[in-house]
């Protein structure tokens, strides 16, 4: 195996807040990209690096996990450094601070970008020409830049200076009405931020395309993605089927869009209830008569599922929720991951719903080597989420753990721009260079 990486020599400027700009460059750090992330110790980037700076420890106790999950619910001396949500998308990345709203700040993003060979930022619309960072500005700087931007909604439009998260995103586009059940209210759904994750994929894909197209052109690029055109990809089939048929696709809870029955989400055999996040489920796929003659005799032949009703596609559409009864009586007695195995067994699609604790112990999840043992300063060493890949050829690693605030200030001053002991005491006694939040920042 070489230890060479599959993106080595690549610098990525990253200007990007929240998760769907993250999560994107923390991809391009895994495959070897040098990201470094350029941060205001004056200025609080809000789900950046938790909710609060300085988050009162009383406060935690109310906080979702994502936003306030911090050992043992106590914010710590630096929690910017470990909130949960920073922690998942900040390794392989380096930090340095500065404040970009001061003319020296602005010289300091010039300099790197001179040297860099792709800035990515996800900021609601019109933040980045605020501080004067266009594309025009940066081709000045570097003529081959490829430059990403992430907006929600674009950069033009009725909707480009709205501010959004995943779930906002969900409603305008409407997901949130499409992804419930046929019986339920969407108020009732609860909140997601796939449109994130997407966008993040998405990203990263582009700036290798954009890198390949440049080592064959030497041509440099703007890119934009609108978060919100993006993620039509969780629901391209009510879109073509409106654009193509008229027709307004509904709610269907977990059933098949192509309309192959039985298809679902079944209770297994729990040792405690939603309440107690103890309730488990198994979810099950039938596409063709074979398969559902399979899954009948499967599960032993009962009477109910020999009736003549059920031996076509047809018949079960119309009989689905009859079905849907007599499947979820059956796999309420049984365990989730033996009935995975016996209907597996059959051909049958089936697999346990996992609740993310039961994650840990996923036998597949393990020989896949899916999580990865890091150490966070101050909340010490945890299981996490490892890279989306595993190449034959090259490592895919955590080289480092989330990126501590100001970390690499001595190596991006010193090392990357090149500056002066002079120059770099300036910088620190004017607030750029430091470890830790502003006083004034809450």
């Amino acid at each position: 195996m070489s230890s060479k990486k599959p993106l080595d020599g690549v610098r990525i400027v990253d200007l990007c807040v929240v998760w769907a700009g993250p999560f994107a460059t923390v991809q391009l750090g895994d495959l070897g990209a040098e990201v470094i992330k350029p941060e205001n110790p004056f200025v609080w980037q809000p789900m950046t690096r938790g909710a609060l700076a300085r988050p009162p420890a009383e406060l935690l106790h109310g906080t979702p996990a994502f936003g306030g999950g911090y050992p043992n619910n106590e914010p710590g001396e630096r929690p910017w450094n470990y909130c949960p949500t920073f922690v998942s998308v900040y390794r392989n990345k380096k930090s340095f601070t500065v404040d970009l709203r001061r003319a020296e700040g602005m010289d300091v993003l010039r300099r790197l970008v001179a040297n860099s060979d792709v800035v990515y930022e996800n900021n609601a619309t019109g933040t980045m020409e605020k501080l004067g960072i266009t594309y025009d500005w940066l081709k000045e700087v570097n003529p081959q830049i490829i430059f990403v931007r992430v907006p929600a909604y674009g950069s033009s439009g009725p909707y480009a200076t709205a501010r959004a998260l995943g779930v906002h995103l969900e409603g305008v586009m409407g997901h949130t009405l499409l992804r419930g059940y046929d019986d339920a209210d969407p108020s009732s759904n609860s909140v997601i931020y796939s449109g994130d994750y997407l966008a993040g994929a998405q990203g990263a894909f582009a700036v290798m395309t954009a890198l390949w197209h440049r080592e064959r052109t030497g041509e440099g690029q703007m890119i934009e993605i609108a978060q919100a055109e993006n993620a039509t990809a969780m629901f391209t089939q009510a879109v073509m089927d409106y654009t193509m048929n008229g027709r307004t696709m509904s709610a269907i809870g977990n059933r098949d869009v192509f309309g192959r029955y039985p298809c679902g989400v079944y209770p297994a055999k729990s040792p405690g209830t939603a309440q107690t996040m103890e309730d488990h489920w198994v979810s099950i796929h039938i596409e063709t008569d074979d398969q559902w003659e399979r899954f009948v005799e499967a599960i032993g032949s009962p009477e109910w599922a020999r009736d003549e009703r059920f031996k076509t596609n047809e018949g079960r559409a119309q009989h689905f929720r009859e079905i849907d009864a007599n499947i979820a009586a059956y796999t309420a007695e049984h365990e989730d991951y033996d009935l995975m195995h016996q209907l597996q067994a059959f051909g049958i699609a089936a697999a346990p719903v996992l609740e993310a604790s039961r994650m840990f112990d996923d036998p597949h999840l393990r020989d896949r080597d899916f999580f990865r043992t890091q150490t966070v300063e101050g909340a010490g060493t945890k299981e996490y989420v490892g890279p989306m890949w595993k190449l034959p050829e090259t490592p895919v690693e955590f080289r480092q753990p989330p990126v501590m605030f100001g970390e690499h200030n001595e190596y991006v001053y010193r090392e990357v721009l090149q500056m002066t002991d002079e120059e770099i005491e300036h910088m620190r006694a004017e607030g750029h260079i430091t470890m830790d939040y502003d006083e004034s920042v809450p």
